[in-house]
């Protein structure tokens, strides 16, 4: 299987396909066939599953995982691992399982994977999924992959990868890395080596999963990579097959953009190499087209080493790049995809498109207020689509996209002046809080129907809890600070569902990681410190006590000037005393606007500070499925808070660019979370994420959920 194709070949094979492209029918774009009406096959999408082969072989002497009751070896992460990460390594096994059990139940056989398949692309986890791929395949299901940043990792192998987390029978962690790895070359005896470890790049991945929709079906009515061209318009079987070769689907990438025929004349390109672009367009069934497309950019960098060109490390990492950077590095693929447009419309084919990554906003229009709020950086932001990057995507003509990622669920969509409309669905991760998937599916060829399936119940999820609950006492007896800080609740080993466990993981998840990483000082601390019984008091707090002084009168609220810089003191102040009458009078004025909503202020308690961060970053990711897991109750009390905010909050005193502690109690509180409730409703108040229809004729989105819950 050749990698390295050269450049003119190269160039000559995307101009023909560019003017030789046909559809399933044999029919140029410049025809026209709108076929027989509609195919109304529903199309399960399975995003960021990270699977992990949780009782995998590492084919080690060394370390083969923790024995189990039933005979089996346990290969799995720490507890700690997985609620310091954005997506779950272990249990996640058993939700993938249920999601295809529950797909295959509901009579759905086409199956798109929208990348990250695996944990990260190493033999013992890509091997294990494919087990299970071919498990449900002979039932009678199909499956069609596009690649994520995990898989690959890099484009070529990383033999010196691993991980340093796995939990042994102790209740430690335990170093894994393949066999080219430092520690492996210098014999550590703490290190387990094997190369079930490393991570595979495209040529090996390809190969392994290639009946997963890399390479064509025989039952497929038409398969297609954007470089395939077929001799006078004829599909065959034979002809694809060969199109399918890594040789020929390949193109020149530089540091600065696409090469080849794309180069800018006056331009200086570096670094330039061949690499595999692992798009295809599939018909399965008559009529549906599934566009999957590959939106890694992996460009070289300054370790490129044009005598290596497979030397993983002389390339960036795709994760940051998504559509931003293909614009520019794959200018191929957005033609490609404008012709597919132009076939799938001019044919009567619906067309769904998936790929790795969003293609527009996936935080419900929020991002500018989130990177206005929050710490430089925060909720990955830098990922986040161009309004150009929107524009040009919906210029191809391509009217629905489903992406993932993110781990986000949520739905936006875009029109622009020339008439073109493009949706993009997020589908949300099945490794996080609010797991789930997505049923997509024609009514008519212009109308949609989403369907958002939850796991919250999933067989066997507890399963691997008393080996957590090893790791629980060994970190509760461990003196040592390192193993202190690594102490996790113990609540989740009591959770009786998946949905339930997934809430305590993001409890944990914010506890442990987000709030430091996101959350400026003092913003953290109020909410890591106040229920929503003190939060809705101090919405309404007028004072004249300084943050300095909170020290003098510390009873009447959890908060300090630790995180504010000393200021001027100004004259004519008021004694610290005085907070305790403002309180009282905010108190009152806080208990009237909770009854004025049939709510009373001491129920608000019940949103404790930890409730109240984990809500927040379960909403980031579950958009409106996060107001199902709190309930009416707890969603009435948040718009009692979103509301209750001044209109202007005074501005904040600063010394420099930091909190002054000569601001009054409420000052930055006020100003900064009346910003935190207005992202939440926004996140929470989206456009339909759940169960809705896209009318592509009426350009629109129509809730189809008579059950949801919104902050509207």
């Amino acid at each position: 299987m050749r990698l390295v194709l050269p450049a003119a070949a190269l160039t000559a094979a995307a101009v023909a396909a560019l003017l030789a492209a046909c559809g399933s029918d044999g029919v140029p774009v410049t025809e026209t066939n709108p076929g027989d009406g509609f195919n109304s096959t529903a199309v399960a999408f399975l995003s960021d599953v990270h699977f992990e082969n949780i009782y995998g072989d590492l084919k080690s002497s060394q370390f083969a995982g923790i024995p189990t009751k039933d005979g089996k070896n346990a290969t799995i992460r720490t507890m700690y691992a997985q609620l310091t990460s954005t997506r779950l390594f272990n249990e996640n096994y058993f939700a993938f399982r249920a999601a295809l059990d529950d797909a295959y139940g509901k009579g759905i056989r086409l199956v798109a994977m929208p990348g990250d398949i695996s944990d990260d692309a190493q033999p013992i986890n890509i091997d294990g999924l494919a087990d299970i791929l071919h498990e449900y395949q002979a039932k009678g299901m199909r499956f069609f992959i596009a690649p994520g940043n995990h898989d690959p990792n890099e484009p070529y192998d990383d033999d010196e990868a691993g991980k340093n987390d796995f939990l042994t029978k102790d209740g430690k962690e335990q170093k894994i890395y393949a066999v080219n790895n430092a520690a492996c070359k210098a014999r550590d005896p703490a290190v387990v080596c094997t190369n079930q470890l490393m991570e595979q790049g495209y040529e090996k991945l390809m190969s392994k999963l290639g009946e997963f929709g890399y390479a064509p079906n025989k039952s497929d009515i038409y398969w297609e990579t954007p470089f395939s061209s077929y001799a006078d318009g004829k599909y065959s079987y034979e002809a694809a097959s060969a199109a399918a070769d890594l040789s020929k689907r390949q193109f020149e990438i530089c540091t600065e953009g696409e090469g080849g025929k794309y180069k800018v004349a006056g331009k200086t390109y570096s670094r330039c190499v061949n690499m595999v672009d692992a798009s295809y367009l599939v018909e399965p069934v008559k009529g549906i087209w599934l566009l999957a497309l590959d939106g890694n950019v992996h460009a070289p960098n300054a370790n490129f080493d044009p005598a290596n060109p497979k030397y993983f490390k002389g390339y960036d990492n795709a994760g940051d790049a998504g559509w931003n950077k293909m614009l520019t590095h794959k200018i191929h693929q957005i033609e490609w995809i404008k012709s597919v447009a132009a076939r799938a419309k001019a044919q009567g084919k619906q067309l769904m498109s998936f790929s790795h990554y969003p293609t527009m906003d996936f935080y419900a229009n929020q991002t500018d207020a989130m990177k206005a709020v929050f710490k430089p950086g925060a909720f990955q932001v830098s990922r986040m689509p161009a309004a150009a990057t929107t524009a040009a995507l919906a210029a191809t003509g391509l009217p629905l996209h489903v992406g993932g990622h993110m781990h986000f669920n949520g739905t936006n969509d875009y029109k622009d002046s020339a008439g073109n409309y493009l949706v993009n669905v997020q589908s949300p991760s099945l490794a996080v809080f609010g797991a789930a998937y997505k049923i997509v599916s024609y009514q008519s060829k212009d109308l949609i129907d989403v369907q958002t399936v939850g796991l919250s119940n999933v067989a066997r999820h507890n399963e691997l809890f008393p080996l957590y609950q090893v790791e629980y006492d060994y970190l509760q007896g461990s003196s040592a600070a390192g193993d202190i800080a690594k102490r996790w609740n113990r609540g989740i080993l009591d959770s009786k569902s998946y949905g339930e466990f997934t809430r305590t993981y993001f409890g944990e998840l914010s506890r442990l990681r987000f709030m430091g990483d996101y959350w400026p000082c003092e913003m953290k601390e109020a909410a890591m410190s106040l229920d929503a019984r003190q939060m809705l008091i101090l919405s309404q707090l007028q004072t004249r006590v300084t943050l300095a002084q909170l020290k003098d009168n510390p009873t009447v609220l959890p908060l300090t000037a630790g995180c504010a810089a000393k200021g001027t003191v100004a004259a004519g102040g008021v004694a610290a005393s005085q907070l305790t009458a403002d309180w009282a009078a905010a108190a009152a004025k806080a208990e009237q606007i909770a009854a004025a909503a049939n709510l009373k202020l001491a129920d608000f308690a019940k949103i404790s500070a930890y409730e109240f961060y984990g809500d927040f970053h379960r909403t980031v990711y579950a958009g409106e499925l996060a107001l199902r897991d709190m309930g009416a109750e707890r969603v009435a009390q948040y718009k009692v808070l979103m509301n209750a905010f001044p209109a202007s909050p005074a501005a904040i005193i600063k010394v420099g660019d930091q909190l002054s502690d000569q601001n009054p109690v409420h000052v930055a509180f006020q100003s900064q979370f009346k910003q935190v409730f207005a992202i939440l409703k926004g996140l929470g108040s989206g456009k339909p994420s759940d169960h809705f229809t896209i009318d592509l004729k009426a350009q629109k989105l129509n809730n189809a959920s008579t059950s949801g819950l919104s902050f509207n």
